[in-house]
């Protein structure tokens, strides 16, 4: 596991049972999850990465892209190898947690950092790492999955910075926190601005946790979350199918998690 801050979000309620506040108004929790809801667009999903944990859903829309910008790196990097390997994209990663990139590629690079707001030598902000890369003036792939740290790096993200990214590749975590009175406008204030310039056109459970259920809601604890930039889509009406035909489960020797219906 990676090592990161611990968030506002995570410092409120680190613990399903716990909700500061109070449990949240179910209508409340409802408006929030609505704000991700996925929309369908014309640009089919193509999976990048391995068959299980470390390979994503994104729209095929990479021709153009300067680079990917990858927080969080782990022992795996499977999508960023194939983003270099077959698409000739650079790639960009930092994760102070562990010592060397999983991949060598020449158009990787690796960073022995990590990515928020904390003033200290190990870190450093998105907006600053994307422009010390020099990465172009043209768009960007994230991909990001920080352990909960993504709610601090959004909060000091900018409009320019942000609309950047053409494709969005996010693990969301400690989303049970939702029903905590006290986390809700902290992570719907979140959910806006994720989704400010970009459609979610993907959402899959991340299988290592169960679904935590509250007032006839279910939220995935941990969840991907695909988004496209929204001058990039063309809508269609095609209804979503959840599970996709390339979704894997992260975890082999587990079941996939099926994506509660109040999220389609």
């Amino acid at each position: 596991m990676k090592h990161f801050i611990r968030t506002g979000i995570q410092r409120l309620a680190a613990r399903n049972e716990v909700f500061v506040g109070g449990l949240a108004a179910r209508a409340d929790v409802s408006a929030a999850i609505l704000l991700l809801r996925p929309v369908s667009i014309q640009t089919p999903l193509i999976r990048i990465g391995g068959q299980g944990d470390g390979g994503y859903l994104l729209p095929d829309d990479l021709d153009g892209i300067d680079a990917c910008f990858s927080p969080g790196v782990d022992d795996v990097a499977t999508f960023e190898t194939q983003l270099a390997r077959d698409y000739h994209i650079p790639c960009f990663l930092a994760d102070a947690s562990v010592d060397r990139s999983p991949s060598e590629h020449p158009l990787i690079t690796f960073e022995k950092k990590l990515i928020g707001s904390d003033p200290s030598e190990n870190f450093i902000g998105l907006e600053d790492w994307v422009a010390q890369r020099q990465a172009g003036t043209g768009d960007l792939v994230l991909q990001i999955d920080v352990e909960g740290a993504e709610f601090d790096i959004f909060a000091h993200l900018s409009d320019a910075t942000l609309m950047r990214f053409r494709t969005i590749v996010i693990e969301l975590h400690h989303l049970h926190n939702l029903f905590s009175r006290g986390a809700l406008p902290l992570i719907a204030s979140f959910f806006r601005k994720l989704t400010k310039f970009h459609h979610v056109v993907h959402l899959h459970p991340n299988n290592c946790a169960p679904a935590v259920t509250r007032n006839g809601i279910s939220v995935p604890p941990l969840l991907e979350v695909t988004l496209h930039r929204k001058d990039r889509c063309i809508l269609t009406h095609r209804q979503l199918s959840f599970p996709h035909s390339l979704d894997r489960p992260n975890v082999n020797e587990m079941l996939d998690i099926e994506l509660p219906s109040c999220w389609r």
